[in-house]
């Protein structure tokens, strides 16, 4: 009789284990798509940011009305940021779309840093140290890239980084699209 109530309570937490993981499960399912779906013909939150020590000017969202652009979020502790830098700077050089910058959960003057050492391929980047712009973006890691309408609109989200294929395949289509509309 012990020995079958030891085997039970041995039940217990695997039984508990197994239901949470499958809420868990299924509790996600609903969430936010990585292609952005969920992002689409959203406005930008009103903001303005402060510039990042050693750059240009800070970031605010009137900088983004009245043509296409990307907001490219970035992190100088994130090794993916810096693999994707190679081509931000040549989308920056290039100028087929207006760039940028906005630096997110960084230690104070550390993007700075990261930009001094990689180049600065933005017209203007914003430091972000708490988060709160990208949580109205709905930025979930870095980096993302939104592409944004000349009226100021989302009408992209791509999560992780922009590599040549991203950018000939699905942004620089949708961003000469848009341009073709304003």
């Amino acid at each position: 009789m012990m020995a079958r109530r030891i085997r039970k309570a041995m039940l217990i937490p695997p039984a508990a284990f197994l239901l949470l993981g499958g809420l868990l499960v299924f509790g996600s399912a609903g969430g936010d798509r990585q292609d952005g779906a969920g992002y689409l013909d959203r406005p930008l939150p009103v903001f303005a940011q402060p510039a990042l020590a050693g750059t240009g000017p800070g970031l605010s969202s009137e900088d983004l009305r009245g043509e296409v652009a990307l907001i490219n979020v970035f992190a100088s502790w994130c090794t993916i940021c810096r693999s994707e830098h190679p081509m931000l700077t040549r989308l920056g050089a290039e100028g087929e779309v207006a760039l940028f910058g906005l630096n997110w959960k960084d230690a104070p003057g550390a993007g700075g840093v990261f930009l001094g050492d990689l180049g600065d391929p933005y017209r203007a980047t914003g430091a972000d140290a708490d988060g709160r712009i990208g949580a109205a973006l709905g930025v979930t890691g870095v980096p993302e890239t939104y592409v944004i309408d000349a009226e100021g609109r989302i009408r992209y989200r791509h999560v992780g980084a922009l590599t040549e294929e991203v950018w000939r395949d699905i942004l620089g289509p949708l961003v000469r699209q848009l341009e073709a509309q304003s």
